[in-house]
């Protein structure tokens, strides 16, 4: 029983193959806190860039608005036209930081992890709308951690802002009384430095975030040992039938070299470790390998050829170079051309001496 609980226990590390399926599903890693450090950002930066160009544009659609309003007609059509034109100046204005905002909410997810397109995450699930379930996620670690970084940020950020807005207590309780020409720049340089120590603090609250969710979730991608001997028979193959496949492999090996090496002219050896078997007949233009093998195929080759009477030439260099360049049923390589020749030479030669005694 406790094999049985550790083979199916997920303690083992997750395989490149089992990450990159669960982001095809859709299961990537995801940081709410990324997301809002990136929007914070991006309006912290329109604000400090884009705002006085932003308030002249709108205040000079404005301006003739307020100045003459008496006079505008308000009728059906007169109406519809003034919204229009309204609601296009507006657009026009905040546009560009409008598009800023929107960049740096793709970027929030960007940075996170790559585009993908899946419809797991929203296909309906009975255990989304069950009351255990959601007790449990009410109450899990997610939840709990979720919770403590909430009140964490409210604390951090409260006193962070009370602290820059303390030496300003006088000033801004005088702010009721003071001209609006100077307002707008005080607040926006007050808003700039309230930004700013957001969006300090929010960076590193999104990078322990982002790194809690991380290994979050790693953790859910944990495989069994079970899961990862699976995982290896579909990559690699089941052992057993590649231990098969490899006895038919040399089944058949053993049967073309059967039938191949007593037609062979020679057979050139290491002596013991590679053995190649050459043909070579008149009107031929350089000898064919009919058949070669190291180890256990070179002694059945040797074997056999003894058998049938073909001459078993050693030379350690020549059989390695064949070895490892020419393939059963092709040419010897070029360069070989002469050593082969010797040899070939030699044993016509001592075929003919033989010949004659008998």
């Amino acid at each position: 029983m406790a094999d049985e609980r550790d083979d199916t226990e997920h303690s083992e590390d997750p395989t490149p193959k089992r990450l990159e399926e669960a982001i095809k599903r859709g299961d990537v890693v995801k940081s709410a806190e990324v997301n809002t450090w990136f929007m914070i950002a991006g309006g912290a930066l329109a604000l400090m860039v884009f705002a006085g160009p932003t308030a002249a544009s709108l205040q000079a659609s404005l301006r003739g608005l307020l100045g003459h309003a008496w006079q505008i007609p308000t009728d059906g059509s007169a109406l519809l036209a003034l919204v229009h034109t309204l609601g296009r100046d507006v657009l026009a204005a905040l546009a560009v930081p409008l598009v800023l905002l929107a960049i740096a909410a793709l970027a929030g997810s960007a940075i996170q992890h790559r585009i993908v397109m899946s419809v797991e995450p929203i296909r309906p699930q009975l255990s989304r709308i069950s009351p255990a379930s959601g007790v449990m996620r009410l109450f899990s670690k997610q939840a709990l951690a979720n919770f403590a970084k909430g009140l964490a940020k409210l604390v951090v950020i409260g006193g962070a802002i009370g602290a820059l807005l303390w030496p300003q207590r006088q000033i801004l309780a005088g702010l009721v009384g003071i001209d609006p020409a100077m307002l707008l720049p005080f607040t926006r340089a007050l808003a700039l430095q309230m930004l700013g120590t957001v969006v300090a603090i929010l960076f590193i609250v999104a990078a322990a975030d982002y790194l809690f969710q991380y290994r979050q979730w790693y953790e859910r991608q944990k495989m069994s040992v079970r899961e990862l001997k699976e995982e290896f028979r579909q990559t690699e193959g089941d052992p057993a039938v590649k231990g098969k496949l490899r006895q038919l492999r040399h089944a058949r090996m053993r049967k073309r070299i059967a039938a191949a090496v007593p037609k062979a002219s020679v057979v050139i050896t290491n002596p013991t470790h590679f053995a190649v078997a050459l043909k070579y007949e008149r009107g031929m233009n350089a000898p064919v390998c009919v058949a070669k093998g190291a180890d256990l195929l070179a002694r059945r080759i040797r074997e056999i050829a003894e058998a049938h009477d073909i001459p078993v030439i050693e030379n350690p260099p020549l059989a390695r170079a064949l070895h490892a360049t020419v393939e059963i049923d092709q040419e010897i390589a070029q360069e070989h051309y002469r050593a082969v020749a010797e040899i070939i030479g030699y044993v016509m030669r001592l075929r003919r001496t033989v010949a004659g005694l008998n």
